[in-house]
């Protein structure tokens, strides 16, 4: 006897092909586009979960997951990604980045 295992959350594009490559079957739906960015939200949690929890081994491609779904979720918005990197650049002209590894302490 086989058992059902419920997900019901976002999975990729090719998730359902792969699934029944195996054998298995599988049921999805089609998500609005309101559940849809409610469910890259979620998704972004998980793969921030996962990126925190990885080795250091496993912790590149948990980051490639999480840059998967922020892409997405810029789409969903109807913007490239183009668009987000320019504001990504602009925030590091005026503000840096991390690189310098500057923890501030306190402000009077």
């Amino acid at each position: 006897m086989r058992s059902l295992k419920v997900y019901e959350k976002l999975v990729r594009d090719k998730i359902p092909q792969i699934i029944e490559a195996s054998g298995s079957k599988c049921e999805i739906r089609i998500l609005e586009n309101f559940e849809h960015e409610d469910s890259l939200k979620t998704k972004m949690q998980e793969e921030l979960k996962e990126f925190l929890d990885a080795s250091e081994d496993h912790q590149l491609e948990e980051l490639a997951d999480l840059v998967e779904v922020i892409h997405s979720f810029v789409r969903s918005k109807g913007v490239g990604v183009e668009e987000l990197e320019r504001i990504r650049k602009a925030k590091h002209e005026e503000r840096g980045g991390f690189d310098e590894k500057i923890m501030l302490m306190s402000v009077e």
